[in-house]
């Protein structure tokens, strides 16, 4: 049936004051400490390693086969590159002898690590927390790990097969898509400041926070999944796995979608 629908909040529980929260934390937090490269009958042998370059405007960033990507704007010119280097051997001496012969290229416009062939008797990671200036233009790619995003206004583009991508608080023109991955998207402020946000993923569910009187033209869909939202919009047309609308005023798109996974629409704190 098409007709003029309204849907309601199906939960507006209180929530924090926006005086309570300013920019995301830019604290240095990747570590040693939390280990996810778990390889079986191997020996993991993990250090840290940080380089500080300068910054061209834009930045490339491959994590390689097995590897995360954080990538966090700052009030910064240059690049602070914090990689965290995990190598798995028979023993732990081949394991840190393995990690010796990783190598980072970290440039002002490229970052990329290059190491020994792996195999079932050797094998190596490379994740990496890069803090930027805010204004940036990004390229950020992975395989086996998750990509997220945070405080940036500019040309970015993201791609993982295998890994969660969460993107917050950003701005410009930004697209990417995972394969097997969920999305988790934060937007700020009372509009979409750029051209666009395009987010897809497979397999995987959607997360979007949207703010009170924002402004932006939606766009989301799932093919096998629900589409949920809990705060009130006005939508016409038919609401099934898909939505196309104006919130407030209309303005730049914003076009997020799933193949396999729910889209769940909430209200944010701020």
């Amino acid at each position: 049936m098409r007709a003029s629908l309204v849907i309601f909040a199906m939960s507006l529980a209180a929530m924090p004051a926006a005086a309570q929260r300013g920019r995301l934390g830019t604290e240095r937090q990747l570590s040693c400490d939390d280990r996810g490269f778990n390889q079986n009958r191997l020996v993991t042998h993990c250090e840290m390693r940080e380089q500080t370059v300068g910054f061209a405007g834009r930045l490339s960033i491959d994590a390689g086969t097995n590897g995360g990507v954080t990538v966090k704007g700052a009030d910064r010119a240059d690049v602070l590159v914090r990689a965290k280097v995990e190598a798995a051997a028979e023993d732990l001496p081949a394991a840190k002898a393995l990690a010796s012969q990783i190598t980072l290229n970290v440039s002002a416009g490229q970052i990329a690590a290059v190491g020994p062939e792996q195999d079932k008797r050797q094998s190596w990671s490379v994740s990496y927390e890069i803090f930027v200036p805010r204004q940036a233009d990004l390229g950020v790619k992975a395989h086996n790990g998750g990509i997220a995003i945070a405080e940036i206004r500019g040309r970015i583009e993201f791609e993982t097969m295998n890994g969660g991508v969460s993107l917050k608080r950003l701005a410009g023109d930004v697209e990417g898509h995972t394969m097997n991955g969920g999305l988790s998207i934060e937007l700020a402020g009372d509009r979409w400041d750029g051209a666009k946000l395009d987010a897809r993923t497979m397999n995987g569910g959607i997360n979007m926070t949207v703010p009170e009187r924002y402004s932006a033209h939606l766009e989301t869909s799932t093919v096998n999944g629900n589409l949920n939202i809990d705060f009130p919009m006005t939508v016409r047309g038919e609401l099934g796995r898909r939505l196309s609308t104006d919130l407030g005023s209309g303005g730049s798109l914003i076009h997020v979608e799933t193949t396999n996974g729910g889209v769940n629409l909430k209200r944010s704190a701020i």
